[in-house]
């Protein structure tokens, strides 16, 4: 008995073609596709910026021999913002204009999808002007996430589920302190008040991403407690203290953001300072 087999069915086209019929271009339209060819400028890939970067950066007056143990931008904090704008797409194509000159690493929709719009060792624009603790250039240690919100409205629960999905991943691959989790109103408080009073910090804060308080145990500070210093031990850049003072209450305070420390917002800060120093 013959045995059933899977072997593909060849079909083959006998369809004629006839060369008198076919149009060919002349000599002058082939010489003017060809030009129009090289005009096209070359498609890059990440990788392909990667290593054109990585040859810019060899010193040529020196012989050159390539060593095989080193080490790539690796990631410290990520910086969390809202986008300000009206929709993902809007924010994608935002990112992928050549005048506006600002990036981030992923970008997560309402619906909770992620796009990743820059590999994680590279360098993205997304911090600008702004400072947490010592380091002036937040781009070149951090990651960059926007979420799609306009910033007067609260953030959707799907989104928010992405977002700790990634935190998760994120944190674990690059082993960032629980502390390097952070808002754009943090790094650069004159300026940005992202990512809005509607975000979740204790949710993500339970969930080893990023620091708070300890509601049961708001003990007064002693009276040589210095808030300018604290706030400067937790990270903020104190140069413009109302601001500094506003961006914290925006994130630990919420229901009110003056710049005015009261009782309740000084035994706050004494206690996220205690979690520092």
């Amino acid at each position: 008995m013959l045995q059933a087999t899977n072997a593909p069915i060849i079909r083959t086209d006998t369809l004629k073609i006839s060369i008198d019929s076919t149009l060919l271009p002349s000599l002058g339209e082939a010489a003017v596709t060809e030009a129009q060819a090289e005009a096209i400028p070359p498609i890059m890939t990440t990788e392909d910026r990667v290593q054109l970067l990585m040859r810019a950066g060899i010193n040529k007056s020196a012989d050159w021999t390539e060593a095989i143990h080193y080490d790539i931008r690796k990631p410290n904090f990520v910086v969390i913002h809202h986008t300000a704008q009206h929709s993902i797409n809007q924010t994608i194509r935002t990112f992928q204009l050549q005048h506006t000159k600002v990036s981030a690493h992923y970008v997560i929709g309402k619906d909770g999808r992620v796009v990743q719009m820059l590999n994680d060792y590279l360098r993205s624009w997304h911090a600008g002007k702004s400072k947490w603790g010592n380091i002036t250039d937040m781009n070149s240690v951090s990651l960059g996430i926007e979420l799609d919100n306009n910033g007067r409205e609260p953030f959707a629960e799907a989104q928010i589920q992405s977002l700790l999905v990634l935190l998760d991943s994120l944190k674990t691959k690059y082993q960032i302190p629980f502390t390097n989790f952070i808002g754009h109103a943090d790094i650069a408080p004159t300026r940005k008040d992202d990512p809005s009073l509607f975000f979740p910090w204790k949710r993500l804060a339970d969930r080893g991403f990023g620091v708070w308080y300890d509601e049961s145990n708001l003990a007064a500070p002693p009276v040589t407690f210095n808030e300018v210093d604290a706030l400067r031990i937790i990270g903020y850049d104190v140069t413009n203290l109302r601001a500094a003072i506003i961006a914290f209450k925006r994130k630990f305070i919420v229901t009110d953001v003056s710049e005015v420390l009261t009782d309740y917002d000084r035994r706050v800060l004494f206690n996220l300072y205690r979690r520092y120093f």
